[in-house]
């Protein structure tokens, strides 16, 4: 026993929490520096770990054992042990346990029992167990197993809690989480920057049967008979009469072969200080690593990333002290965060025996994910990390993680489907399978089970969800982007940046640009005309993938008005300040014309297919129209016209017949004419080139004709269902600005023969 235990407070969680995100202080490939050089520290000393053993009181009828309520050493990791690894527990093992940080107690919580204790038997003092389950720093426990209604056979004998304090304390280490990088959504599970809730689990519910699915037993379990002087690994080969779990030992292990793609960062056994002590056997190893199987393990989601290494020291431990096994059982360890650590020592590029799956521990790695995936998926960091994982140590040996193999089954038993498995004969198998597909359990539960198809492609490739997101540079016009030159071409994928190789530009089919997976655009310079601009993605398995095309035009060629802009008068209401008026335009471009904006004396907006709108003009005061032709690509065109609205007043007129001066404010100037003589006329001489006849008019006006340039063009009626003051009746312009003459005759209606006349504007 240590002279010190350590008990992990809330704070110290906390504190190694608000860093943000986690850096390990090791990461470890083939050798003791990770694969960027940085080398481990050699100052990071082992945690010694406790581990506290207490025997469970059965009961007199063998139908159930108890721990009652006491307290304890301080430990974070518990489970369950009994004496026989072939036994089962056919029934619930429960536990409570104490926060050593709040003095509260838990609900009680189910211990997972479909874990098989022969997994790595041929060893002395083996024991079946439950899977451990993390509970955070706690100092207090109660434990009680019940057999199922109905069970055939009592409890196994030696019934036992292990508790175990894993040493050390919440540290960050020196090295970026696996799949942070590639994908910061962290899932369901938990964020990889947020600050962590304290070390203590929250309260689960009591657990009822249905909570937990009932383990199937394995049809077929012998134990596994003494194995004979192990072969060379080179010729190793597994027969229903050798040890299912025990391999043969290679003396000198040789460097693992390069993978086809690059290893992930992985957390040393040194890095999350593992307690080598513990074991001192010598690795076993493989000829190659066939297929990786997925599993869960900790039973817990509700722990801190900033434990994950004492949880990983924790099930160290227990493998080895609590189950018998020679090391810890997985290769490889994810938490929810996306870190991965290494798992049973020998090298993490070598392909090292583990003890995972019964039955088909040869041949293949362990990949275990921190977390209870039953109902919740596991977050997109732990997927991510899995895939790599998996995608790294396949790869070294030229397996598709897409495809499938034939592996061969060390002993007999059945899945998790009631597929049947006999010693000796070769199975079909996914190269990335779960722990179920190759025993009969829940693992690595059904919703980390469900993602495996996921994390399949992921490793395989090719990337997925390519799409170009955006055309900077460039003006959209439905399905075209338009452009003088230079684009910056944007995209998205699916596939998390750490399984891209690179991604290249593709304008016409033909590359103009490279860059790595981490990189989301790249920039090009094209040619006039209109091209067919593409993304490619290279996956780290080499297999490539298009995005869908997008068409884009450059044009450095101007827009142009074909008709420049110019101003007419036209009908409506006219007063001291404001004459109405109708700039008119048309505007054409090779390519896509995309507006027109007029910009002075106001400024506005107009489509491409828009060539005239309505204005007023200041009187007696110039004015300049000012407009800008935009096209799609960013071209430019500008024009402009300019004139000025003039007042002729009535008394301008040249008068024949009768006509009476009328005073109203209502008038331009106050004044204005009225006749009800046939014939009676008035003519205004100017020179211009627009013109508008001004009225008032109502209900019992009259009729004029108008003669322009001494011939007749229109008559007009004056007539009105509501008063109307200083209204442009009438309307003309010509092509040039010239001397003109307009002139107004009476008709001399019937019952309505008066009419009134405010004046004549004209445009100059």
């Amino acid at each position: 026993m240590r002279v010190q235990r350590r008990v992990w407070t809330t704070a110290a969680v906390t504190t190694a929490a608000v860093a943000g995100v986690l850096v390990f202080q090791g990461v470890t490939g083939a050798s003791d520096a990770d694969r960027d050089g940085r080398a481990v520290d050699a100052k990071s000393a082992p945690a010694k770990s406790d581990v506290h053993r207490t025997a469970l009181k059965t009961s007199a009828d063998g139908d159930s054992a108890s721990l009652a309520r006491r307290d304890t050493e301080p430990f974070s990791l518990l489970g369950v042990t009994w004496t026989d690894p072939a036994a089962k527990v056919d029934g619930r093992v429960e536990a409570r346990t104490r926060s050593a940080a709040t003095g509260e107690w838990t609900g009680w919580l189910p211990l997972d029992t479909e874990i098989d204790g022969r997994t790595e038997a041929g060893r002395s003092g083996v024991r079946g167990t439950t899977e451990p389950r993390w509970v955070g720093p706690s100092n207090g426990v109660e434990v009680r197993v019940t057999s199922a209604d109905g069970a055939r056979s009592g409890l196994p004998d030696g019934l036992r809690l292990d508790t175990v304090d894993p040493g050390g304390a919440p540290a960050p280490l020196a090295a970026e989480p696996v799949a942070f990088a590639a994908d910061g959504t962290p899932g369901e599970n938990g964020a990889p920057g947020e600050d962590p809730s304290p070390t203590l689990p929250a309260e689960e519910p009591d657990a009822t049967p249905t909570d937990e699915p009932a383990p199937t037993p394995t049809t077929e379990s012998p134990a596994p008979p003494s194995p004979p002087p192990p072969p060379p690994a080179s010729t190793a080969s597994p027969t229903p009469s050798t040890s299912p779990t025990t391999p043969s030992a290679s003396p000198t292990p040789t460097p693992g072969p390069p993978s086809t793609v690059p290893q992930p960062p992985i957390v040393s056994r040194a890095a999350w200080k593992a307690d080598e002590s513990l074991n001192s056997e010598a690795p076993d190893y493989l000829d190659q690593v066939k297929a990786v199987f997925v599993h869960h393990t900790a039973q817990t989601n509700a722990y801190s990333c900033a434990d994950s290494a004492a949880i990983v020291r924790g099930l160290h431990t227990y493998h080895v002290k609590s189950n018998g096994w020679k090391d810890l059982g997985y290769n490889f360890i994810v938490d929810k965060c996306g870190t991965v650590f290494e798992g049973r020592k020998g090298g993490v590029d070598r392909p090292v025996m583990g003890a995972h799956t019964y039955g088909f521990n040869r041949d293949t790695a362990g990949i275990a994910v921190i977390g209870m995936y039953t109902d919740t998926k596991a977050a997109t960091a732990a997927t991510t990390a899995v895939a790599r994982v998996a995608a790294w140590k396949l790869g070294q040996y030229k397996a598709d993680p897409a495809g499938t193999v034939q592996l061969t089954a060390g002993a007999n038993g059945n899945n998790m489907d009631h597929k049947k498995f006999v010693a000796g004969n070769q199975y079909a198998f996914q190269r990335i399978s779960g722990h179920r597909d190759g025993f009969a359990t829940e693992c690595p539960g059904l919703s980390l089970y469900q993602q495996l198809p996921a994390i399949r492609t992921l490793a395989a490739g090719p990337v997925s969800g390519l799409t170009i997101s955006s055309v900077t540079g460039a003006n959209a016009s439905g399905s075209t982007y338009y452009t003088q030159s230079k684009v910056t071409v944007g995209w998205k994928a699916t596939t998390p940046a750490a399984f891209v190789k690179s991604y290249e530009l593709l304008v016409g089919g033909k590359p103009v640009a490279t860059v790595k997976g981490d990189a989301s655009s790249a920039s090009a310079t094209l040619a006039v005309g209109k091209h067919t601009v593409q993304v490619r993605a290279t996956h780290q398995s080499g297999k490539t993938s298009l995005s869908p095309a997008a068409t884009v035009v450059a044009d450095r060629t101007a827009p142009a008005f074909s008709t420049k802009p110019s101003l007419t008068l036209r009908t409506g209401t006219v007063n001291a300040t404001a004459v109405p008026l109708t700039l008119k335009w048309k505007a054409t471009d090779s390519a896509a014309l995309k507006e027109v904006r007029l910009t002075a004396p106001v400024a506005r907006t107009y489509s491409p297919t828009t060539g005239s709108a309505s204005h007023t003009a200041k009187p007696a005061a110039a004015t300049t129209w000012k407009m800008t032709a935009y096209d799609r690509a960013g071209n430019t065109a500008a024009a402009s016209v300019s004139g000025t609205p003039v007042i002729l007043q009535e008394s301008a007129a040249k008068k024949s017949g009768t006509w009476t001066t009328k005073s109203s404010s209502s008038y331009l100037g106050g004044k204005s004419y009225s006749s009800s003589t046939k014939n009676a006329s008035l003519t205004w001489t100017f020179t211009g080139r627009s013109a508008a006849w001004v009225v008032s008019r109502a209900a019992t006006s009259g009729q004029a004709h108008v003669y322009v340039d001494g011939k007749k063009t229109a008559t007009v009626d004056l007539k009105s269902s509501a008063t109307k003051y200083r209204d442009a009746i009438w309307a003309t312009s010509w092509s040039s600005s010239a001397k003109h003459t307009v002139k107004i005759v009476v008709v001399g209606t019937k019952g309505r023969p008066a009419l009134t006349t405010d004046g004549l504007v004209y445009l100059k």
